[in-house]
């Protein structure tokens, strides 16, 4: 019952001061808003990169060869790799750029000089034709696989399988065109690729070694990098510093320490506004004890207890932080739909988790910035009170 009576008491101080209670509620706003909407932009920007890191797959091993020691890969070491259980696929991975050209159109080109193993491991997707074969790269047939955005450059919309291009003068009949590929990562890639048999593109490259593969772990990406990292090592004398390897599940990891990171740093910065906002909140609490005084001389000198007057200022306080709290949720609910609409392809949402620290804080800077003027209110003498004018 005198709980009931101490929150009525504070909503109608709240309510008969609307401007100055807004004005004090500012700062948690500001501060919610912050903490919220800065929060959930990283986490929704982590879970589309993560996300799109994830479609390269898990699985997936790429070797980069620095120095081959005198010993260098060959398209026939291959099979030497992929012998180990927990290896699945292995596929060379060359690149040139060069210019395609189809009539009177032409387009600076990744060619990339590759494997049938290649589409299997990334995960490609064909719209028309097919891939390149084992028989393509083994008789260095001059077949081309296009991009989407290769095929429209070069041709526009439709079928272009059986067609010819010309790639730094040489013709290569077009076997295939891939899937359009709207993923975030290739949005941030950006380029023109075709896809040409490894001994065709090694030859026009004038490297017939294999510098770049990428290798897809039947289970264990652990095991299977493991497995790759030994056999390189005893081709290349030991030399750990001869290759370099990464696998799409430590980029995963790493990823989400970073932006986990970027979080707690960010979430910091906005809860100094809330700390702020607590400011606020003490400064208009200790002029409202001030103003009023005599009433609270009178609840004394009528019986009310330290504790009581005490409780009803904290009360008010609280709510003051609360409400505060509310408004700038809703605030940020409105902020990352907007962003989430704009955005498009990313959802921007506010997490449980990042609503229920916005309440906790925002109810711990009540309290605690409360505590003084409430405890201040608590101690005045009622005589000293009832005498007061202001």
């Amino acid at each position: 019952m005198m709980f009931a009576l101490s929150v009525k008491m504070a909503w109608s101080a709240i309510a008969s001061n609307k401007m100055r209670s807004f004005l004090t509620m500012l700062g948690i706003i500001i501060g919610v808003l912050s903490l919220v909407v800065l929060v959930s932009l990283v986490n929704g920007a982590t879970g589309a990169v993560t996300s799109e890191v994830e479609t390269l797959g898990n699985d997936i091993i790429s070797v980069t060869i620095r120095d081959d020691k005198g010993s260098p890969l060959r398209l026939e070491n291959l099979t030497e790799i992929a012998f180990d259980e927990t290896i699945a696929q292995v596929a060379p991975s060359g690149t040139m750029t060069a210019t395609a050209k189809n009539g009177y159109s032409d387009a600076s080109v990744s060619v990339n000089g590759t494997t049938a193993s290649y589409y299997e491991i990334q995960g490609l997707e064909l719209s028309y034709g097919r891939f390149i074969k084992t028989t393509d790269v083994d008789n260095s047939s001059y077949v081309v696989v296009l991009s989407y955005d290769a095929a429209d450059e070069l041709f526009g919309m439709g079928n272009v399988v059986g067609e010819s291009i010309s790639i730094n003068g040489r013709s290569f009949q077009v076997i295939g065109v891939l899937a359009e590929d709207t993923s975030m990562m290739s949005a941030m890639t950006g380029g023109l690729s075709v896809y040409v048999p490894f001994t065709v593109e090694s030859r026009m490259a004038g490297q017939p070694y294999i510098t770049s593969l990428s290798v897809a772990a039947t289970n264990d990406i652990d095991t299977a990098q493991t497995a790759v990292e030994n056999y390189l090592l005893k081709r290349f004398k030991q030399d750990e510093d001869a290759f370099s390897i990464m696998n799409m599940s430590s980029i995963s990891d790493a990823l989400g320490t970073i932006t986990s990171t970027l979080s707690l740093l960010l979430g910091g910065i906005a809860a100094i506004s809330l700390l702020v906002g607590g400011i606020g909140i003490m400064n208009i609490m200790l002029v409202s004890v001030t103003e009023r005084t005599k009433e609270i001389g009178i609840r004394k000198a009528i019986g009310a207890g330290r504790n009581s007057i005490m409780t009803q200022f904290l009360i008010e306080a609280l709510m003051v932080s609360l409400l505060g709290c509310i408004f700038g949720l809703l605030l940020s609910w409105g902020i990352l739909a907007l962003v989430s609409a704009i955005a498009g392809t990313i959802s921007f949402n506010m997490s449980l988790g990042v609503v229920g620290i916005a309440v906790g804080f925002s109810s711990c800077i009540g309290l605690i910035f409360g505590l003084y003027p409430a405890n201040k209110a608590a101690r005045k003498h009622p005589i000293e009170a009832l005498r007061y004018e202001g």
